[in-house]
């Protein structure tokens, strides 16, 4: 009957997967084991709390909300009448004559309940006010003796509320002190209690936020490490995600031989540069024919919206390189310029990380923006407009960039990487590094890009470092090779 019974987490960033659970593909011949119910449960269990710890840790948005089905769902429907009928059998009761004030009465100790509950503990004297007024023995004795007065109660019980509710629920309460009906009127308050004990649950954990941080590492390890006992599998996907690092970073070696080494030597990847190169990875995810590491799966949708912002910033940065190239030094010193052309381009190629955005149109589309913005200021400033000749040239070279290999796209791609890979490997204490002269236009982008990438990668690392350094132990160094440290570089 109240909304606020259930919760769920708010927030535009949910994960929409948890740690694999499924059982993994067993060859013709070999039926999969069946797992009792009873361990499933459990993991589930320890899923759950693992990722809702998770996300009032890691995400500072994080907020609980009334589970409100949409109206036009089953569930928003069938809730609809119920509370419809709950509500019209209590005004059938109060239209006896006398009336009925049994389920009316026990309402008001609910509400009560509910007031008590927002009390701190130095409302010592709202508290034996609210006993005094509320006294549910004595609305009993007037109920029966005709002289209970539901509408004197009802403005207590608002004006209490009032005392109580967060400044956003001011309004809300105002517009119960004009309700007359008894019926509606509490209707109104338990549906405003319900909101005001959300807030209070959310101001509980902000609260204890600080708190939280210190103990998360500890606690997602053990949860996590729950999971593994049970689902010894848990780590599979991690295992080749971490194997593909190591071999990409393997690759590049024999291609490019590290600085110091010999054209014969024999290249080792460390385990610090194989996990930075595996976070690396998950930006442009090919989820088709890869699974998701299970260890990183409670950030997967966050790291997936980094991964569609690194696209679309590799783009209007190399927008921007090009344009410049072409354009006197005057053009972009204009004021107003730059904020111009980026919104101009940002808006034109948002999307662009989707399958069938159509690349090559929305470029076009660029060119003739960008076109129109440096004609505007070059005549503003009493020249002549871009010849036709240049005009062309400008625009074929927006264009060709809806090529995966085009060289401006490619180097502007090389250099966010390498920015991203210098962040996660700077010190905690040391402070961004240095943004790379192309990248210079889109520098605030790209360092909030980056702080958010880092947040993750870091507290990811804290909680699952041993389980990575188990894996890589054995993915990098065969037996009786020396080991180093994921700190190793």
């Amino acid at each position: 009957m109240h909304n606020g019974d259930n919760i769920e987490e708010q927030t535009s960033d949910k994960p929409s997967d948890l740690p694999s659970l499924q059982i993994p593909y067993s060859p013709t011949g070999s039926p999969p084991r069946q797992r009792p119910l009873s361990d499933m449960l459990e993991v589930e269990h320890c899923v759950a709390n693992l990722t809702l710890a998770h996300e009032i840790v890691v995400n500072a948005d994080f907020r609980f909300r009334q589970n409100n089905p949409p109206k036009d769902s089953l569930e928003g429907r069938v809730k609809e009448m119920v509370h419809q009928a709950f509500w019209d059998s209590l005004q059938a009761q109060l239209c006896h004559s006398p009336p009925d004030y049994t389920h009316a009465i026990s309402l008001l100790e609910e509400v009560k309940n509910i007031l008590q509950s927002l009390l701190l503990p130095g409302h010592v004297r709202l508290r034996a006010q609210m006993e005094e007024a509320l006294d549910i023995g004595l609305i009993r004795q007037q109920a029966k003796h005709g002289a209970l007065d539901l509408h004197r109660l009802g403005n207590y019980i608002v004006t209490t509320m009032a005392s109580l509710c967060a400044p956003i629920r001011d309004p809300e309460v105002r517009q119960l002190r004009v309700l007359s009906d008894p019926v509606d009127l509490l209707r109104e308050i338990f549906r405003v209690l319900g909101l005001m004990k959300m807030d209070m649950v959310n101001f509980t954990m902000q609260s204890l936020r600080p708190h939280l941080l210190q103990q998360a590492i500890q606690y997602e390890r053990a949860k996590f490490q729950a999971i593994l006992d049970r689902q010894p599998d848990s780590l599979d996907n991690t295992t080749s995600w971490l194997q593909g690092a190591a071999q990409e970073l393997a690759s590049d070696s024999l291609v490019v031989p590290p600085k110091g080494s010999s054209a014969h030597s024999t290249f080792v990847v460390s385990p610090s540069a194989t996990l930075t190169c595996a976070y690396m990875r998950l930006l442009s995810w090919d989820s088709e024919n890869h699974c998701y590491p299970e260890t990183v799966q409670m950030d997967r949708a966050r790291l997936e919206s980094l991964g569609q912002v690194t696209q679309h910033l590799v783009l209007q940065a190399a927008v921007l390189l090009v344009t410049s190239t072409h354009c006197e030094e005057s053009v972009f010193s204009r004021p107003g310029f730059v904020v111009k052309l980026k919104q101009a381009v940002a808006a034109l190629l948002e999307g662009c990380h989707n399958r069938r955005f159509d690349m090559q149109g929305a470029l076009l589309s660029v060119g003739e923006q960008v076109k129109q913005l440096v004609n505007d200021v070059l005549m503003a400033q009493g020249g002549t407009a871009l010849t036709l000749e240049r005009e062309g040239v400008l625009k074929a070279q927006l264009a060709g960039l809806a090529k995966d290999q085009d060289p401006v796209r490619i180097l502007i791609g090389a250099r966010v990487r390498g920015f991203l890979k210098a962040t996660l490997a700077a010190p905690t204490t040391q402070g961004a590094p240095p943004v790379p002269p192309a990248l210079v236009l889109v520098a605030h982008e790209l360092a909030e890009l980056g702080v958010a990438f880092q947040r993750i990668v870091r507290f990811n690392q804290q909680v699952f470092g041993p389980f990575y350094s188990s894996i890589l132990k054995k993915l990098l160094f065969p037996q009786g090779a020396p080991e180093m440290g994921l700190d190793s570089r």
